[in-house]
């Protein structure tokens, strides 16, 4: 081998160490990024007729594609799950539970047990006036809870808007690293730092539609979701969302007073059972948004109305006639079982019979009673307690056709409420178990630092090697021009 040779064969294996070695420390520095695929030089024999030595032919990047592709299924999964069971926990706790003070159980039997301590005293103003109170805190009780399932869905559709304007920046940002990543190609360029920036914005996408990637020539990928709506080929598709605000509880996507998704300006099925963008975090927001959160609405919706028949015209207090506000009003007015949606957010106790009302004695004598009557006469109050406990068949569609009282009723809700949270709970659980799993996994395949330590001392050594051929070379020549 001339000393031509020696010296170019020394240069490229200098080369090949270097770039090794600025692989190793970036590997290192980032062996705990979410989304770096750990780099390796890619290096192969010069070709004959040359000095030798070593030709870089590029850095591979190492991803295992099967586990990648599930860890992002399982992260769409944990998203969803986590987030219906944080509503769920959130109804639970707006509705309490049995024997806590200002739970709607509790509120319920505290009315309960008023009228009949008011029964044994019917001309007792205090008593009465407890009475009152009761009936208040129970009427206060049942807004609030509607109030918190409306708030529920303003969050969702919030969140709904949040995530539409991140999932339209992710596409389009995966659409330009997906030209970037085609021309690094083309021109010969290392892709990796292109590539690991559009796994993140992948990842993003994941959290939000569970996707599946198809791989595209030239390096490029298409975005399919689970439920087969194209996202990204070639191009992004737009999806087009309008947060709404105030939701009121007869608001539905179905009355067309809550915007849907649209792809590229055309509407898509959206629901949590056949939706093209079913699962993941944006699906949650969906399903409580328009199929959870209004079905509790629906049963709160029935337990109010249960509450106003039980003591509306027909009942116990013989002086409310056809037509007339009972002790139950839907915001002053007489309830009308054909507006039953969203009574429990306008349910109000009969002015007549507030604690300020001035006429305490008509929980005596009755609504339409003109006056105070016999102050003895306990006979309506044990009427109102009868009628509280008695077991009747609900009239609202959203109840259980079973005989029921206001208190199975409100532990009917709450059962609703926790049988959402444990399947969710369920679910997170496993969602969990396989996405740490995967991650774990994931990490195996990506950056080893008592490996890449190892590589390193290889590579310097090898540095050092090809550095003393170059110091030889020098030597030889020096020593041939001082002859």
């Amino acid at each position: 081998m001339t000393l031509n040779g020696a010296l170019s064969n020394a240069l490229s294996g200098l080369n090949a160490s270097a770039r090794a070695t600025i692989n190793v420390s970036s590997n290192i520095a980032n062996a705990l990024t979410d989304g770096y695929g750990r780099r390796e030089l890619t290096v192969e024999s010069r070709i004959a007729g040359s000095h030798g030595g070593v030709a870089i032919t590029g850095t591979l990047r190492h991803v295992d594609p099967v586990i990648l592709a599930d860890r992002r299924l399982a992260d769409a999964e944990l998203g969803n799950a986590s987030d219906l069971a944080s509503f769920a926990a959130r109804m639970e706790t707006g509705i309490g539970l049995p024997g806590e003070a200002g739970s709607l159980s509790q509120v319920i039997a505290d009315f309960d047990s008023a009228l009949v301590t008011a029964a044994s005293r019917p001309d007792s103003e205090e008593r009465l006036g407890a009475v009152a109170r009761s009936a208040e805190a129970l009427v206060n009780t049942i807004n609030t809870i509607s109030d918190g399932i409306s708030g529920a869905r303003e969050d969702a559709d919030s969140k709904i808007g949040e995530m539409v304007d991140q999932l339209n920046t992710s596409l389009n940002r995966v659409v330009d690293l997906n030209k970037k990543i085609s021309s690094a190609i083309h021109k010969g360029q290392d892709t990796s730092g292109f590539l690991d920036a559009r796994q993140k914005a992948v990842d993003e996408i994941s959290e939000m539609i569970p996707v599946h990637t198809v791989a595209r020539e030239r390096g490029a990928i298409a975005i399919y979701s689970t439920g087969g709506a194209i996202l990204l080929e070639g191009t992004a598709i737009e999806v087009g969302f309008a947060t709404t605000g105030k939701i009121e509880p007869q608001m539905t996507l179905a009355g067309g007073h809550l915007s849907g998704l649209t792809l590229n300006g055309r509407a898509v099925d959206t629901s949590a059972d056949s939706g093209a963008l079913r699962g993941g975090r944006l699906g949650a927001q969906l399903q409580i948004r328009d199929e959870t959160a209004p079905a509790m609405q629906a049963t709160l919706d029935g337990l109010a109305r249960d509450l106003a028949e039980r003591f509306g015209p027909g009942s116990a207090d013989s002086t409310i006639t056809a037509g007339s506000a009972s002790m139950f009003t839907d915001w002053g007015s007489p309830f009308d079982p054909s507006f039953e949606t969203g009574f429990a957010s306008r349910m109000e106790l009969n002015s007549s019979l507030a604690q300020d009302g001035g006429s305490l004695w008509k929980w005596r004598a009755g609504i339409g009673a003109t006056t105070p009557g016999v102050v003895g006469d306990s006979g309506l109050l044990n009427g109102l307690k009868q009628a509280l406990s008695t077991n009747t068949l609900p009239s609202s569609s959203a109840l259980p056709s079973a005989l029921s009282t206001p208190d199975t009723l409100a532990a009917g809700l709450l059962s609703q409420a926790s049988s959402l949270r444990l399947g969710a709970d369920d679910t997170l659980a496993y969602a969990s178990s396989a996405q740490n799993t995967l991650k774990q996994l994931e990490r195996g395949q990506g950056v080893d630092t008592d490996y890449e330590l190892q590589k390193l001392m290889e590579f310097e050594n090898s540095y050092a090697a090809n550095a003393r051929v170059i110091q030889t070379v020098d030597e030889m020549l020096q020593a041939i021009l001082n002859i």
